[in-house]
């Protein structure tokens, strides 16, 4: 895979349909931040939101049954390649978000990508502080291996605190000296809980697209997800951690987020460690711009730019082993060669 640090943005300006976007959360931000909503309404808030959300055509979901040990459901577009997977991890804080939050999304890359995917649901802060996300993760990984998948013909992907979850689940994986997966999609990723940009803003001067995540206090979450382990744990902020020997990385950004500039970092210290990254930019766009894929062009571009990364992962696979295989028939047609020669010299 070429080791790209930037690629250019789809849209140089912000579409009307996402103008219309922003403007609806940034004006739920003065609200929340004044009427405080509890975690429960706000969980309860989004799940409703699921109720505007349908799933692409030809794709439908399937749960996994219970007696598996696993909260997840398949996502299966039509003609989907049935030998490689894809195993997302949602975003929502490590507090919120379900199956039903990403349901249609996850259909829309699946299908662009004609990829099977298995969503999988895991534990929330406060009531399941870490490492019980990482722990469920590590669940599915495992099980999808138990299906009879290969580790290289799985792909991560995973948005927000999910993609901060997948770069989790790569370094833990790596630090167990376990087979890897073929790539990582992270979809703006939350890879410090620390948030270190907040600071760099008096709060007059957020950024529209940041003031619903400070309206949101998303650094208390981070807290309640860390529980009792210290933030800069590797394993909570990748950032922090060392990054080499890892599969290739798309990482897809817009500039308006908070989470934009530790995303740049994360990808020039894993490029610093010789892991293939590719960043995708994108200007002005809010948080989980991605979940609005049905009506905001950007969306649909990142989806097409996500697909177009997977199949780049397998052709250097494909054609990384076809340069293995002619080594193979080289080796064996210089043995053949050799044998017949030495029976010739005998005879």
């Amino acid at each position: 895979m070429p080791c790209l640090f930037s690629a250019p943005a789809c849209f140089p300006m912000p579409s009307f349909q996402h103008q219309l976007v922003k403007t609806l959360l940034t004006a739920a931000a003065g609200p929340i931040a004044r009427r405080r909503p509890t975690l429960n309404s706000l969980r309860l808030g989004l799940e409703l939101s699921t109720l505007l959300q349908f799933m692409p055509w030809n794709v439908h979901f399937e749960r996994v049954p219970a007696d598996e040990g696993l909260v997840a459901e398949w996502i299966e577009p039509k003609g989907a390649n049935q030998q490689r997977v894809l195993l997302y991890l949602h975003g929502g804080a490590y507090v919120m978000g379900s199956l039903n939050t990403h349901r249609g999304f996850i259909g829309a890359l699946a299908q662009h990508c004609g990829l099977r995917a298995l969503s999988a649901d895991y534990r929330k802060a406060p009531e399941h502080p870490f490492p019980a996300a990482l722990d469920d993760a590590l669940a599915a990984w495992y099980w999808l291996l138990d299906q009879g998948y290969c580790p290289q013909d799985i792909m991560l992907a995973g948005d927000s605190a999910g993609g901060g979850l997948v770069l989790a689940l790569l370094l833990h994986l790596r630090d167990k000296k376990a087979p890897l997966p073929a790539a990582a999609l992270c979809l703006s990723p939350w890879t410090d809980l620390t948030i270190p940009a907040i600071e760099a803003y008096a709060s007059t001067t957020l950024p529209d697209e940041a003031k619903l995540l400070e309206a949101l206090e998303i650094r208390a979450w981070g807290r309640q997800y860390a529980g009792d382990t210290p933030l800069h744990n590797p394993l909570l902020s990748p950032l922090l951690a060392e990054l080499h020997d890892l599969p290739p990385l798309l990482l897809q950004v817009s500039d308006a987020e908070l989470l934009y500039h530790d995303t740049l970092r994360l990808a020039a210290k894993a490029r610093a460690a010789g892991v293939p990254v590719t960043v995708q930019t994108f200007e002005g766009l809010v948080h989980w711009w991605h979940l609005f894929w049905r009506t905001v062009p950007e969306a649909k571009a990142a989806l097409a730019q996500a697909a177009g990364f997977v199949q780049g992962v397998w052709q250097a696979q494909a054609e990384a082993q076809a340069l293995v295989n002619a080594a193979r028939r080289n080796r064996k047609a210089a043995t053949t060669t050799a044998v017949r020669a030495t029976v010739r010299a005998r005879s």
